[in-house]
């Protein structure tokens, strides 16, 4: 690509980008939430549809999935769970075709009162930050596909290749969303997700497994605690075990390239807790959810195997959890992690666009935490570009987004298309006369 046409794209993106920021903060508007995304989904299906795209909004359906490899067990109603997929078809195909990827659903935002520069649903930009839940992980990124394709318009191009964009859900619980879009045909030469990773392309990450604990206790009157079992006091018997697991699994990192030198690249934690129904009754019940991270090459059910035989073996000799085991039930991520291989041509595509918008080289980085790239490196043999801008507190309370990183990473993206597709014209010469 010639310099002239890189500034003009870069300045198309300009051009647009007050645009594009008023249409994230109508993204963070919808409160989209696991099983409640269907609304910001049909938001994002009318603007691809407004701008000319063929687009399909479809249900997640369970019985097409459910016996791929990468398919993550549930137990929730998938009635409201759609993916949106737009799908651009160039006049002459010359070029390299492409998904654009992102994730609509977005993580509980906890108690409102502890959001202290605006409530989670209400964005609101101070200096160069835009707040709200879901702004960073990861409706900027959705917009950044889109409004990419929106500069390139800008200019009277197109790419001269297939490009798929695709809105999903379920990547904060299971990945089923993208896997869906997958086992409905949906393929290309290379993928991009613009998660919120600083501005860095993601080397390789973790496959993460979730997983119940229910541990039964004896209930009895408080007055007689001493005869019974507290299952919630046996619950942190088993919640000290898994974290001994965990430590055993971090050993092991020198057997992963890429993961030798992370601190602690397998995070175990216990997201929710649950039990007991009175406060004078010893508690006959507890529950825990919990997420533990796998290596890449690890396989899900072996691993989760590993998890039953270790707490078998370690509660055996408990007074109470040995005669009363707790029962497992895996439900949610069920995931492999992946390994971008490096010198792909996407990679250096992406490091080429990446320099021009940001006059600085790419880096890349290992992470401990889930991406839907997995589906497409593992299941479609297809480089997934992971690369997104720099944010703070996702997951956490006053989570933001860098409203300048946005604009580089947009950049970067129509600047990756228009090199990794190629452009042409909207119009056909000669078409009006």
């Amino acid at each position: 690509m010639n310099q002239e046409l890189a500034q003009q794209i870069l300045a198309a993106v300009e051009e647009g980008f007050e645009e594009q920021i008023s249409f994230t903060e109508d993204l963070i508007r919808f409160p989209s939430l696991r099983g409640k995304e269907k609304p910001a989904q049909d938001f994002v299906h009318k603007a691809l549809e407004a701008r000319g795209y063929d687009v399909t909004t479809f249900r997640i359906d369970e019985e097409k999935i459910k016996d791929h490899p990468g398919f993550s067990p549930v137990a929730v109603d998938y009635s409201e769970a759609v993916n949106v997929v737009a799908t651009h078809e160039p006049r002459e195909a010359k070029g390299r075709s492409l998904i654009l990827n992102g994730h609509m659903d977005v993580v509980p935002e906890g108690p409102h009162d502890m959001w202290e520069v605006s409530p989670p649903y209400e964005p609101k930009r101070v200096g160069d930050w835009l707040y709200g839940r879901g702004g960073g992980d990861m409706k900027a990124g959705i917009a950044a596909n889109i409004f990419a394709l929106d500069a390139l318009r800008r200019l009277g191009l197109q790419p001269a290749a297939k490009v798929h964009v695709q809105s999903v859900v379920e990547e904060e619980c299971t990945g089923n969303g993208a896997l869906a879009c997958l086992v409905e045909g949906y393929t290309a030469d290379a993928a991009i997700i613009p998660e919120p990773e600083d501005e860095m392309l993601v080397r390789a990450n973790c496959g993460v497994l979730w997983f119940d604990v229910e541990v039964s206790g004896h209930p009895v009157h408080v007055r007689e605690a001493g005869s019974g079992a507290n299952a919630i006091e046996a619950t942190y018997r088993v919640i000290e075990s898994l974290k001994r697991l965990t430590e055993e699994w971090n050993a092991q990192k020198a057997n992963y390239p890429y993961f030798e030198d992370l601190e602690h690249p397998i995070n175990f934690n216990v997201g929710k807790i649950e039990g007991g129904d009175w406060a004078s009754s010893v508690p006959a019940w507890c529950r825990i959810s919990c997420r533990i991270a796998i290596y890449p090459g690890d396989e899900p059910k072996e691993r989760a195997a590993e998890i039953e035989v270790h707490l078998a073996r370690e509660l055996a000799s408990d007074a109470f959890l040995g005669n009363r085991p707790p029962k497992i039930t895996w439900n949610g991520f069920f995931a492999r992690g992946y390994v971008l291989d490096e010198g792909s041509d996407a990679e250096a595509a992406l490091a080429a666009a990446h320099r021009r918008a940001t006059s600085s080289e790419l880096q890349s980085f290992v992470t401990p935490g889930y991406l839907d790239a997995r589906v497409f490196v593992i299941y479609a043999d297809m480089p997934c570009l992971v690369y997104g801008p720099i944010t703070e507190n996702i997951h956490g309370f006053d989570e933001r987004v860098s409203l300048s990183s946005i604009k580089r990473v947009t950049g970067a993206i129509a600047l990756f298309i228009a090199d990794w597709c190629g452009v042409e014209p909207i119009e056909a010469e000669g078409a009006n006369g």
